[in-house]
Order: structure tokens, then sequence, then C-alpha cells
């Protein structure tokens, strides 16, 4: 039931966090697994969804962390592949799925705290509110990461491009 209810969120959190539909899938397994080894530790007077949410964070980003340390002691040039956006023009087709291969990449790039409190609010719909509920953190810090990650992304982005969107 937990799979069912939880498995679209959680595989869309990792996906933010790995770029690849294969390694978010895999993450989606381990959270699933954490959660499952976790369950005799939730607190029933604690929000549910809260907890699992920022069980789920928390390993991300410690897969992350140790994603980072492995890559900087070795090259990975593997490119990972964005599902097709399904489109007539093969044209737009192309160009849409090159902005979203750079704003994958551009999240990849943004620190972890940066980077959940963007995916939270931009592509998960959180609320700035829901989001220092589940974070823990007061709602003017929320808006400050959301507003320092918009312009770290932009910044990212630019670069890639030579200033042309």
């Amino acid at each position: 039931m937990l799979v069912d209810c939880y498995s679209k969120r959680i595989f869309n959190l990792a996906y933010q966090f790995a770029g690849s539909r294969q390694e978010a899938e895999d993450l989606t397994q381990e959270i699933f697994l954490k959660l499952f080894r976790s369950l005799s530790k939730y607190d029933f007077e604690r929000d549910f969804t809260a907890w699992f949410l920022t069980l789920s964070r928390n390993y991300l980003i410690d897969e992350f962390r140790k994603r980072k340390a492995e890559k900087s002691q070795r090259f990975d040039g593997e490119a990972s592949s964005l599902p097709a956006v399904e489109k007539d023009n093969p044209e737009i087709r192309y160009l849409d799925e090159e902005k979203a291969e750079m704003v994958r990449l551009g999240l990849q790039q943004l620190p972890p705290e940066l980077r959940m409190v963007l995916v939270l609010r931009e592509i998960e719909g959180f609320s700035y509110e829901e989001i220092a509920r589940e974070i823990k953190v007061p709602l003017g810090t929320v808006k400050s990461r959301v507003n320092r990650a918009r312009i770290h992304l932009a910044r990212i982005i630019l670069d890639k491009t030579g200033g042309k969107i």
C-alpha cells in the first residue's frame, strides 16, 4: 500500500537527483527498503508523509555525496537519457529535449540543499510553507534558498549555452 501511494512521488524526487530513469528506479527501490527497515523508528505522533519524505531526502543527499566523491576519483563519461517528449514536430521535440537536458544537468550541479527546495517547489509543486515543514527550516530560509537555487541554475544554464537560451 505504501509503495502504491508514494512510489511516483519518490521516483520523481530520485529522478531529479539521479538524472537517469534507471538510477531513479534503483534509488526508489533502495528508499523503500530503507523505509521498511526504519518503520520501527516512526513516531506515530508525527505526520507520516513528512517523515517519509525527510527520510527519502536524507538518503538521496547521502547518495549524492557518495557519488560526488566517487566521481571526483574517476571520470564517468556515460551520458544518461531523458524520456522523449512526445510532440509531432521533430524540431520542437529536439529543442524541448535539449532544454530538459540542460535543466537536469544544471540541477545536478546545485548543492543538495538548493536542489531539494527547487525540486520540491517547481517539480513537486509544494508550497513554501509545506517545504518549510518538510525540511524543518524557517519559511524565510525556504524562500531564500528557492531564490538562490533559481539564480544559480540560471547561471549554470547561461554558462553552458554561452548566454543563449
